[in-house]
């Protein structure tokens, strides 16, 4: 198939709003909504940095939407559609491509998402492919990472260090009987789309926890000109970690591997002591664990310990960077 066959066959039958004009013409027409502002995020995955080279192309291809959904998720946004960008390698026949817009398709009913157009090319590889995604939230409404005060207390969402570890079971350096649920977690994110009210009525800045923990509550103390202390010991962490952590010889090293590992797709946020425990209850009956991690501080800098012990970090390990 050429690009045009590839198109028509794969993603025309994904493109059914009329916005999409049937993937007929360059663009897309997006009404506005009055009240409301859009907000436009966009992330990209590329075969053997964001997903392994064996992995199922249909959960590859959920896993580039939930990324995306995440970072809405964080910004308290009502996800609506995207924009498709695919360079497909040659190892990516039409069974894996089929397999791929299969996966769309299925996160699409899910999520109620639309497909609005993008773009096919080839490449002589890795396969790569991005979206940009778009939601609504009321205007001014949007949680920005601006907007923490010396004093928030950080909080986190469900658990943390799963997306780390799950990339060793993907990879098979993981043995046990978690590795396969951790492997799911890894490929498959759970963006915390049921969070949105919440963020809105009590936080004061979020994130998606994408690069590591760590770095993602420092991005947002960046952005304030603010400084952050966590403490190891209230990491929110699964069974599977709870596990693996029990047979580490150093566990404030082990901890700091969790916070640091990237891949979680939770949500950090910053809220003001006197609402955070409305703000954990509001989260709870939406069915989404939140749990203190640390305190914003007006000193520029971030300092970890482990149950009162401070730990010595370096900066570059709080989470992952790309070249």
């Amino acid at each position: 198939m050429d690009e045009f066959d590839s198109i028509a066959r794969l993603f025309r039958p994904l493109a059914t709003s009329p916005e999409a004009l049937g993937l007929m013409d360059d663009a897309a027409v997006l009404a506005a909504r009055p009240g409301y502002d859009l907000v436009v995020t966009a992330d990209a995955i590329v075969e053997g940095i964001h997903f392994l080279p064996d992995d199922p192309a249909d959960l590859v291809a959920r896993k580039l939407l939930r990324v995306n959904l995440s970072d809405l998720a964080a910004k308290a946004a009502e996800p609506y559609g995207y924009m498709l960008t695919v360079a497909w390698s040659p190892a990516w026949d039409e069974a894996r491509r089929s397999a791929f817009a299969r996966g769309l398709g299925e996160d699409q009913a899910a999520y109620r998402l639309k497909l609005f157009g993008g773009d096919t090319v080839s490449t002589p590889g890795p396969m790569s492919a991005s979206v940009t995604m778009f939601g609504w939230v009321e205007s001014g409404r949007m949680v920005k990472r601006s907007g923490a005060r010396a004093g928030d207390l950080l909080l986190v969402s469900g658990t943390i260090g799963d997306g780390y570890l799950g990339l060793k079971a993907a990879r098979g350096e993981f043995a046990g009987p978690d590795a396969a649920l951790l492997a799911d977690r890894y490929r498959l994110p759970q963006p915390r789309l049921a969070l949105r009210n919440a963020l809105k009525a009590y936080a004061t800045a979020a994130a998606d926890v994408s690069d590591g923990l760590l770095a993602d509550a420092l991005h947002i103390c960046r952005a304030n000109g603010l400084g952050l202390e966590v403490e190891l010991g209230d990491l929110p962490v699964s069974v599977a970690a709870a596990n693996w952590l029990a047979v580490q010889g150093d566990r404030t090293d082990a901890l700091m591997d969790l916070a640091t590992g990237g891949d979680d797709y939770e949500v950090v946020c910053t809220v003001h002591p006197d609402c955070v425990s409305d703000f954990i209850g509001f989260a709870h009956e939406h069915g989404v664990e939140m749990m203190p991690v640390g305190r914003v501080t007006a000193h520029r800098n971030i300092s970890v310990s482990h149950w009162g012990e401070a730990a010595c970090i370096e900066i570059d390990r709080l989470g992952w960077r790309h070249g």
